[in-house]
């Protein structure tokens, strides 16, 4: 039998949703779960036959702040996000728009290099150096070592977008008489905020979601959000229902970044993709 274009098309069409429903299901159903979980008292979360029907309660985040002290974890991770991303952008805008305008691919592949190199190979390294300089389990040693795999990033963004600049608006600007630093500040950053807000983002996904160098860097006074859900663990017992408030804590900040602001991050990662 023969089908015809009409009903070629319409199983195509329910191929593809029955093909993206599967793929949500498959992706969002363990999100689901450990949002459901949260709101389970101990005695719910390990029955099965309550997966959906159960009284919901809000003492699990009550106590994930009062018994489990989250707050001093999240403003550390806040806190460190925040200025490693700030310094990757410092240091990270002015290198790659030189890179770009220079033609340093020599100077761009070994900054590639360090993004494609694991991080936890740096640690040893890492460690040896803060513990001589005494700066073990501070702030500081934290955003060193984010602002490491964040630098590399924001200029492998970068360079792409400032390539395809024209050099035209550089020199307009030059002889209206505006600086080098003038016109990188007030023209190209500017034009070029589509993938600027992209590698600011992205940096600060990476640095609040870092479990590797929180885990050996950090004291307790400096643990970050995924160090911290390390004490709802026991050698006896492990607290599923406040881990679970813990981990909705967690992932909702990346969450509304990722929803709300992903037409930014897909114009950002492909403004520099095809150069005109």
């Amino acid at each position: 039998m023969r089908l015809t274009k009409k009903t070629k098309k319409t199983v195509r069409t329910a191929g593809f949703y029955l093909s993206l429903a599967g793929i949500l299901t498959i992706t969002l159903f363990p999100f689901l779960w450990m949002v459901l979980a949260s709101f389970k008292k101990m005695v719910d979360l390990l029955n099965v036959d309550k997966m959906f029907a159960f009284t919901p309660t809000i003492q699990n985040y009550i106590d994930v702040f009062s018994k489990y002290d989250f707050w001093q974890p999240l403003q550390n991770s806040m806190l460190i996000a925040v200025l490693s991303t700030m310094l990757a952008l410092l240091f990270g805008l002015p290198a790659s728009y030189v890179i770009a305008r220079e033609k340093m691919s020599g100077f761009s592949a070994v900054i590639l290099v360090i993004r494609i190199i694991p991080a936890i190979s740096f640690l040893v390294p890492w460690y040896i150096l803060f513990n001589r300089l005494r700066l073990t389990g501070t702030y500081t040693s934290l955003v060193l070592v984010h602002l490491l795999v964040a630098l590399p990033m924001i200029v492998w963004i970068m360079i792409p977008f400032f390539e395809t600049m024209p050099r035209e608006l550089e020199e307009a600007s030059w002889m209206d008489g505006c600086s080098h630093m003038g016109t990188f500040v007030k023209i190209l950053l500017p034009l070029a905020s589509p993938a600027v807000l992209t590698a600011t983002i992205l940096s600060f996904i990476f640095s609040w979601n870092n479990f590797i160098f929180a885990l050996i860097l950090c004291t307790n006074d400096t643990r970050t959000l995924p160090t911290a859900v390390f004490q709802f663990m026991s050698y006896t017992d492990v607290d599923w229902a406040c881990l679970m408030a813990a981990a909705v804590i967690i992932t909702i900040p990346i969450l509304l970044i990722s929803v709300f602001l992903q037409k930014y991050i897909i114009t950002g990662m492909t403004a520099g993709a095809v150069k005109g």
